[in-house]
C-alpha cells in the first residue's frame, strides 16, 4: 500500500510528456474506434448519418451500464459473470408483477431495481463470507440460480403488455437526444467521479492491488466489494428495465451472453484482468467500439458468430498489447 502511494505521488511530480500522453492506450482505442467508423461507413452507405448513429445507441446502451460496476470489480481483480441472469430474472420478475400481480408499473419498476439490487448483495456476501471461493466459481452458481428463477416464474413465455408510457425508456427522445443516451452520460459521469475522484475508489483500487495489506491499512474491504456487487445488480436491473421497453415485453432468455459483451467492454478499455489498473474514460470510448461494431456489421447481415471472432479477436488485442509494453520497459 506504502510503495503504490508512493510510486503514485512520483507519477503525479513527472513532468509532463507529449509523446507518453498520446501513448496512453485510450488514444488507441480513439484510432480504433475511428477504424470501426470507416469500415461501417464503407460497407453501408446508410451507415454514417446523425440519424443512424444517434439512434443505433438505443440499440446496445443498455448493456453499457452495467460495465462501469464491472470495471470496479475487475480492477477489485475479481469477476461477476451472473449479470445478464440478473437482468433476466429483475425483467421477469417486474412484468409478473405488473401482468399477473395487478400492481401499477411504477412500483413493478421500482421492484425490479430491488430484485436486482438483492442479486448483486447476494453476490458480494458469497463471496465476502467465503472467501476460499473464487468470485468465478460463486456467480457461476448465482448465473444458473437467476437464470433458474426467471424460467420457474415465466417457464418458456414472453410476458409484455406494457403501459404506452413505458416504452419512453427504451425509445424516447428529450429534444432529439436519446433518453438512454443522456441516462448513459449521467451514469458515467457518477461512476467515473466515483473511482476517480473520492475515497471509495482509492479503496477500490487499493484491493486490486493488495486486499491483504489494505485490510492492514484500515480498508473494509468486506463492506467495499458488497457495496460494488450490490451496484452492479442495481445496474443490471436497470438494463432490465431499459430492454424490456425496448423490447416490448421480456422472457426468461433474455440478456444471454450480455456478460461476456460487459466483461470484453471493460477489458478493452484498459481495466485491468490483473487488478488495480483502469480508467472509466476509455470504457467508456470502448462500449462505442464495440456497439458500433455490433451495428454497423448487422446492417449488411453479417453472422453472429463472425461478430463473435471479430470481439474476441479485439479482447485478445486489448489483453496482450499491455503486456507486451511492459516486456519491452
Amino acid at each position: 500500500m506504502e510503495e503504490t502511494y508512493v510510486h503514485r505521488k512520483l507519477e503525479a511530480h513527472k513532468p509532463f510528456s507529449t509523446k507518453q500522453f498520446f501513448l496512453q492506450w485510450e488514444w488507441l482505442l480513439v484510432l480504433i474506434l475511428i477504424g470501426v467508423m470507416v469500415l461501417n461507413t464503407l460497407l453501408s452507405p446508410y451507415f454514417l448519418n446523425v440519424t443512424s448513429l444517434r439512434d443505433a445507441t438505443m440499440i446496445f446502451l443498455d448493456k453499457s451500464f452495467i460495465v462501469f460496476p464491472m470495471a470496479f470489480i475487475m480492477i477489485m481483480r475479481e469477476i461477476d459473470i451472473s449479470v445478464g441472469s440478473t437482468v433476466a430474472l429483475s425483467s421477469v420478475v417486474m412484468a409478473t408483477a405488473y401482468n399477473v400481480l395487478g400492481m401499477p408499473m411504477e412500483v413493478a419498476v421500482i421492484i425490479c431495481l430491488l430484485v436486482g439490487a438483492l442479486c448483486g448483495l447476494l453476490n458480494g456476501l458469497l463471496i465476502t463470507k467465503f472467501p476460499e471461493l473464487s468470485a468465478v466459481i460463486v456467480t457461476l452458481a448465482t448465473m444458473i440460480l437467476y437464470r433458474g428463477i426467471a424460467y420457474i416464474i415465466l417457464e418458456d413465455q414472453a410476458s409484455g403488455n406494457f403501459p404506452e408510457w413505458f416504452g419512453f425508456f427504451g425509445w424516447g427522445y428529450i429534444f432529439g437526444v436519446p433518453f438512454i443516451l443522456i441516462v448513459f452520460v449521467i451514469i458515467a459521469v457518477v461512476f467515473g467521479l466515483l473511482l476517480h475522484k473520492t475515497s471509495f475508489g482509492r479503496r477500490v483500487f487499493a484491493i486490486g492491488h493488495n486486499d491483504v495489506a489494505s485490510k492492514f491499512s484500515g480498508v473494509n474491504v468486506n463492506r467495499t466489494k458488497l457495496i460494488v456487487y450490490t451496484l452492479a445488480g442495481v445496474m443490471a436491473a436497470l438494463t432490465a428495465v431499459f430492454l424490456a421497453s425496448r423490447m416490448g415485453s421480456t422472457r426468461p432468455n433474455i440478456a444471454n451472453g450480455y456478460e461476456l459483451d460487459v466483461i470484453a467492454m471493460a477489458a478493452l478499455g484498459g481495466i485491468s484482468t490483473a487488478g488495480g489498473k483502469g480508467r472509466l474514460i476509455g470504457t467508456v470510448i470502448a462500449i462505442f467500439i464495440i456497439g458500433y461494431l455490433q451495428y454497423g456489421l448487422g446492417l449488411i447481415n453479417i453472422p453472429s458468430q463472425t461478430l463473435m471472432i471479430i470481439i474476441g479477436a479485439l479482447l485478445l488485442f486489448a489483453v496482450i498489447v499491455p503486456k507486451v509494453k511492459e516486456m519491452r520497459r
